[in-house]
Formats: structure tokens, C-alpha cells, sequence
């Protein structure tokens, strides 16, 4: 090799040299962090945690057992109704029914109902909703519930309930004291019994205050048929009221539509019960029924599946709840227990259009007046007026009719549930029941 050739060799391991000295003595680009920090591979990721999840709500099953069939009936449609509404409020609850349910089936319907998983079971009359108590401590994690018509019987976890229908009545009872032109006011009615006397007390009170304030002689005759659903017997009793006690406003405490027939088909208004059966069945019109009363049974099922979904051993368990009593739906809408309703319409709008004008403006604002005190919890027909026997009536254990014209409260008394409930077994002072 020659000279040339040596020293471009020395040049260049020299220049290698100076690099590889250049770059070990290069700073750190944090020099204070720990040698951790300087790794050239990024951390591992932490694994991210979950967020919490609320727990499931206990999946709740409502069965109703119901006495009749459901279509085309105001009390049993009511309860369908109800059970539907709950359904719908809670995503946890489902509603589940049997219909036509006897005292003989209440208990096979009922275990049937439970093993596939019903919490809550009600039967929708007393009849054969009484039969329940008698598994109630074979399944004391269930709730049972029975409507009440007199017997209080109950147990931690056999519920007994009933709206105050009776402060409804009274308002349709003042609309129909004032509507009649004849004076004469026919209810088509199942049997004497505390249920049934102490609903047409609530109405009868209402006509007869109408009938005082506009200077009136009304008659309220009623006729029983012998039970609640007897289409052709309520007909029949119907058509009696209006060819020979020339009756021009019709109404019913019994449950098929036959009365609402008779009066369509005779031209004389109608009134109501159970049900908006205009806006909720589309039965007949307003030219013909002036006003119904609407039962919310879901407001008292409301608080019964409340209850049982915290889990509470002793709820309420004999419970009537009136207008100043409410729950909200599922679409937002806030419904007292019971109401005046009619054509979708409540309160002094329910009143038909074509009624309105023959009902003079001091009855609407009374009825506007009253209503509105019910529902504030602030009167109460009940508590407002004397209770003077008609001497006819249901005679119970212990507690014959009082002889007629007996005073058995006295006005502004307030009367017990308990009372109302199982004890009010005579008629009002006036009322004309039929033979």
C-alpha cells in the first residue's frame, strides 16, 4: 500500500473515534427522571375499570283475578285498566290476570299464579277475594289483596281496599239533581248491601242539595235486580223506572250496559259510574250519558307496589283512598283515585255540552267548588251531612236497620272507615226503594 492510502485509513478511524465520543457523552433527554422514564418502549396501558351498574329492580308480578269477564265491564275493565297502567309505569312490574275467577277457582288461580312467579295477588270483589287470606300464611312473601264490600278481615300481608267512590257520586248526584225536568230519578242496583247503600247514600246526598239549592222536589227511586250483572233483569228494571215512574235521568250500581241502553233508546240522560265509559269505550255519546265518575284502582295498586318493592312486612292493610289522593303515570298525567270524567274530559268540562245549558250556573260552580275541596283533602259530604235512616236497608250481625228517621250521625260528624266500610247498612231518609 502506499503513503496516500495509510493516511486516508488514519483520517478516517480518527474521525470515528471523535463521532462514537460524541454521542455517549450526548445529554439525557430528562436527566433527573429516573432511568424508568427513559425507556424507549411506551408503559404498558392500565386497564380501565368498569363503570358501576345500578343492580336489576326485583322483577314484580301483579295478577288480578277478576270476578267477571273484563270486556265490556265498567268494574272489571277499571281493574284491567289499572293493572295495565302499573305495567306500564315500572319496567320491572308485569300485570298478569285470570278472568270469571269464582270463590271455588280464587285459591287454584292463585298458587298457579304464584308459582309462575306473582308477587302480588289481588282479587278484584270480596267474594271471592276472601278466600285468599286463607293461603296468606302458606305464602307470606306474597301479597294478597281483597276488595272490601264489609268484611275488615286482614292479615300482615292480606290487604283490604276501597276508593271513596261515594265523593264522585256526590258530584254526579248535584249534575243530576239539577238535569231533571220531571223531578224523578231512576238507579237500576244490584242488591242491598254496605257497598251498594253507602254509593247511592253518595249520590242521593248530591241530588238532594241540588234540589234545595234550586228549589226542587226530587224523587230517587231505586230497584234491585238481585246481582251485578243481569243484562236482560237490568233492562227490564230500567224501562220500569222510566214508563211508570217517569224517570228522566237514568243511573246504575250494577254492571252491564243495559240501563245505558234504555236510556239512549228513550231520549233521557244517563249517568255514569265506573268508568269514562264514553272516552274509554266509546258507549253511546254525550248527547246521552251527562256525566260519569271514573275509578282509578291503580292509584291504590300504585302504593301496594311501592310497598312490596321496599320490602315492607306490615304495609297498610286496610286502605280507602278518595280525591285528595293521586299518582302519576307513565305519560306524566296525575290522577286522583276517583274523579268526573266523561268523553276524555274531567272535573266541570266532563259535564256534557249538551247538558250544560239546562244545569244552572250555581250548581256548575258548586260542583267545581266541591270538587275542588275533596281533592285538597278539606270536605266531605259524608262528614258534611246527618245520616238519618230510611228504615230500609241490610240487616247485619249485631246491627239491624235503624227504625226510620233515626239520626245515626249527627251533621258535621266525621264517620270512620271502619264504619263507612262495613257498618253504613240502611238507607238515606227519602230514598224510594222499590219492591
Amino acid at each position: 500500500m502506499n503513503k496516500k492510502f495509510y493516511l486516508l485509513l488514519i483520517v478516517l478511524l480518527v474521525g470515528m473515534a471523535a463521532l462514537a465520543a460524541c454521542q455517549s457523552s450526548a445529554p439525557a433527554a430528562n436527566p433527573t427522571a429516573p432511568p424508568a422514564a427513559q425507556a424507549t418502549e411506551p408503559p404498558a396501558a392500565q386497564p380501565t375499570e368498569a363503570p358501576a351498574t345500578q343492580p336489576e329492580a326485583e322483577k314484580v308480578t301483579l295478577a288480578i283475578e277478576h270476578f267477571s269477564i273484563i270486556e265490556g265491564t265498567t268494574w272489571s275493565g277499571a281493574h284491567d285498566r289499572a293493572g295495565k297502567r302499573i305495567a306500564a309505569k315500572y319496567p320491572n312490574v308485569d300485570y298478569v290476570f285470570r278472568e270469571e275467577v269464582g270463590p271455588d277457582l280464587a285459591v287454584p288461580y292463585a298458587e298457579e299464579m304464584i308459582s309462575n312467579g306473582a308477587n302480588i295477588v289481588v282479587g278484584n270483589a270480596e267474594f271471592m277475594g276472601l278466600p285468599l287470606e286463607d293461603i296468606a300464611d302458606k305464602y307470606p312473601d306474597t301479597y294478597f289483596v281483597s276488595i272490601i264490600a264489609s268484611d275488615l278481615s286482614t292479615k300482615p300481608n292480606f290487604i283490604r281496599m276501597f276508593p271513596r267512590q261515594y265523593q264522585a257520586l256526590y258530584l254526579e248526584g248535584l249534575i243530576a239533581g239539577a238535569l231533571t225536568k220531571t223531578g224523578n230519578i231512576g238507579v237500576v242496583s244490584a242488591f242491598p248491601s254496605v257497598q251498594v247503600i253507602r254509593r247511592q247514600a253518595g249520590f242521593y246526598l248530591g241530588v238532594q242539595d241540588a234540589a234545595k239549592l234550586l228549589n226542587k222536589d226530587v224523587t230517587v227511586y231505586v230497584k234491585y235486580a238481585g246481582d251485578w250483572y243481569l243484562p236482560q233483569e237490568e233492562r227490564d228494571i230500567a224501562s220500569t223506572l222510566v214508563d211508570q215512574y217517569n224517570v228522566d235521568i237514568l243511573t246504575q250500581q250494577t254492571d252491564s250496559g243495559s240501563p245505558l241502553d234504555v236510556a239512549q233508546e228513550k231520549g233521557i240522560w244517563f249517568i255514569g259510574k265506573d268508568m269514562d265509559i264514553v272516552g274509554e269505550y266509546g258507549w253511546s255519546s254525550t248527547d246521552t250519558v251527562a256525566v260519569s265518575f271514573d275509578t282509578r284502582w291503580e292509584v291504590a295498586y300504585d302504593q301496594i307496589v311501592q310497598e312490596y318493592m321496599a320490602g315492607n312486612k306490615n304495609p297498610e292493610t286496610i286502605m280507602y283512598p278518595g280525591m285528595d289522593a293521586s299518582m302519576t303515570l307513565a305519560d306524566g298525567t296525575e290522577e286522583a283515585t276517583v274523579d268526573i270524567m266523561n268523553d276524555g274530559k274531567v272535573g266541570i268540562d266532563a259535564i256534557s255540552p249538551k247538558a250544560r245549558p239546562d244545569i244552572p250556573d250555581e250548581i256548575i260552580k258548586l260542583v267545581e267548588q266541591r270538587r275542588d275541596q275533596m281533592m285538597k283533602g278539606e270536605w266531605d259530604p259524608f262528614t258534611e251531612h246527618a245520616f238519618v235512616s230510611n228504615g230500609t236497608g241490610l240487616d247485619l250481625e249485631g246491627a239491624p236497620v235503624p227504625a226510620k228517621g233515626t239520626t245515626v250521625k249527627p251533621a258535621g260528624e266525621e264517620p270512620t272507615a271502619e264504619w263507612l266500610l262495613s257498618k253504613f247498612n240502611f238507607d238515606l231518609d227519602g230514598l224510594n226503594v222499590l219492591e
